[in-house]
């Protein structure tokens, strides 16, 4: 019997109704009981809801979008690094053509700006991962990118070094005639042509002023003195200058040297005198323009608008 909250049980002995007293251990048992019951029922509802069917749960869910969203972000920052590679390139590209020949430096090899980094050892923590092949994929383009921008950078650290120094660039490029025109025929130009000792068809690698013997020669731009030599068989006496920024000169079948390797030379200075020696048929200057090491055509690099008493004037003032 239950009265209020209290439950009572009838005593046969004393015909009277005691009070039922619950002891702590059964309520603990009932408890653990009530608990297992609830437990495998929500066990027993996970697997019909996960594994009969096939539902997630909204973590899961949760998850699987977050990954999806982490995948997009990837591909998107692969494909932004495939732009600025293209990029990039292009910028190299105007590096090697335009911006590093100006100053006479040497291209950079497409090996130094394409080296890459170690085997697959170097992304070995990313294997692990889902979407591993994405990941490495990525990071190893990003490593190169990454390179290639240092390699570009310090190349513009160069040119940038260069540019500041453009005034001794203007006074070292072979820019003037290495005689005066006045007195002076040319009797051969740059190009093929029949050579009048050898009799047959060749390469003439400069221009060739004929003159006076004796007539004074001047160097065409400011540099050093790199060689003071003779060749019987060929271009006789010879003076060679080195001019920096990628230049350098040749002045040929000389009489005279005035000059000597290692001495440093201004543009207009005297160097030598008009001659007939070495493999020539006649006094003439045979003279080069060499330009990374490749033979050019000195008319190219000769001004057209210097006077003659422009000219005059520029080779007193350096030989006073």
């Amino acid at each position: 019997m239950i009265i209020g909250e209290k439950r009572y049980t009838f005593n046969h002995k004393t015909l009277s109704y005691d009070v039922v007293r619950i002891s702590v251990k059964t309520v603990l048992l009932k408890c653990a009981a009530l608990l297992a019951i609830g437990v495998g029922c929500f066990f027993f509802y996970f697997y019909i809801y996960t594994g009969v069917l096939g539902l997630r749960t909204p973590k899961e869910a949760l998850l699987e979008r977050q990954n999806r969203e982490l995948v997009a972000k990837l591909q998107m920052y692969t494909g932004e690094i495939e732009s600025k590679n293209s990029l990039l390139a292009e910028i190299q590209r105007r590096d090697n053509t335009v911006y590093r020949p100006v100053f006479g430096m040497q291209e950079i090899p497409s090996e130094v700006r394409m080296a890459g980094f170690g085997g697959d050892d170097r992304y070995s923590y990313l294997q692990d991962f889902a979407h591993c092949d994405l990941m490495i994929s990525t990071a190893r383009k990003m490593d190169v990118l990454t390179k290639r921008a240092i390699v570009q950078s310090r190349s513009f650290d160069d040119v940038e070094l260069l540019a500041k120094r453009a005034g001794d660039m203007a006074s070292c490029v072979p820019s003037i005639s290495p005689v005066k025109l006045s007195n002076i025929r040319i009797t051969s130009s740059f190009g093929w042509r029949f050579h009048p000792v050898r009799k047959q068809t060749v390469f003439h690698s400069g221009i060739d002023f004929a003159g006076k013997p004796g007539t004074d020669i001047y160097a065409t731009g400011d540099g050093v003195v790199k060689a003071v030599y003779y060749n019987f068989f060929g271009y006789g006496n010879s003076v060679v200058i080195e001019h920096g920024f990628g230049y350098s000169t040749r002045y040929a079948h000389l009489k005279e040297a005035f000059v000597h390797e290692g001495q440093k030379v201004q543009k207009g200075e005297r160097i030598a005198s008009l001659g007939n020696s070495g493999l020539s048929t006649g006094p003439h200057l045979h003279y080069e323009v060499m330009y990374m090491g490749k033979l050019m055509n000195p008319w190219n690099f000769l001004s057209n608008d210097i006077s003659d008493a422009d000219y005059s004037k520029l080779i007193k003032e350096v030989n006073r």
